[in-house]
């Protein structure tokens, strides 16, 4: 029992050090300033956002943890390309004078039933351009489309396939 009580506590001082060390890394990459006071609120701001996550019980358990697996790598891959491909559909529609758009909401049931799963595949709809998730609760997420193309290119269930293949547990 002392053994697990110890490798528990060792996991969720490991996951605080890695959660500051991304906080501080994306701090730096973005900020760009390495003037001692920017730094020290750097810092303050990192260190202050593990200290809240840790009393909000967020280390207690395993429940967030994504799994790096070579499937996530592939995932982002073919993400980032969805991302590409659909910022050029949506700048031509933006830019044909006829504006060829027909927005409607859809509902699409989530393969997933791990809530990690479905706010990844409700983010990875929403870093899309032309796609927006407006609400997801019970597995049902309702989206914002701007065209019927893109409506159905997300009902033809692709995303949600490969956000399901993640877990792979």
């Amino acid at each position: 029992m002392a053994q697990t009580v110890t490798e528990s506590r060792w996991r969720a001082r490991f996951s605080q050090l890695l959660l500051f060390l991304m906080l501080a890394i994306a701090w730096i990459f973005w900020s760009g300033v390495f003037k001692p006071i920017p730094l020290g609120l750097g810092v303050f701001s990192c260190v202050l956002t593990v200290y809240l996550a840790r009393r909000m019980g967020y280390f207690d358990n395993q429940f967030f943890t994504l799994r790096f697996r070579p499937q996530l790598i592939g995932y982002l891959a073919w993400l980032t390309r969805e991302v590409v491909l659909s910022s050029l559909d949506v700048a031509r529609i933006v830019l044909d004078p006829r504006l060829p758009i027909s927005p409607r909401v859809v509902e699409l049931e989530a393969t997933a039933q791990h809530p990690v799963d479905q706010v990844i595949l409700g983010n990875s709809i929403t870093l899309t351009p032309g796609t927006l998730t407006l609400d997801v609760h019970n597995g049902i997420l309702k989206v914002h489309c701007l065209t019927e193309e893109g409506a159905q290119a997300l009902m033809s269930g692709e995303m949600n396939r490969r956000v399901a293949a993640l877990r792979g547990d």
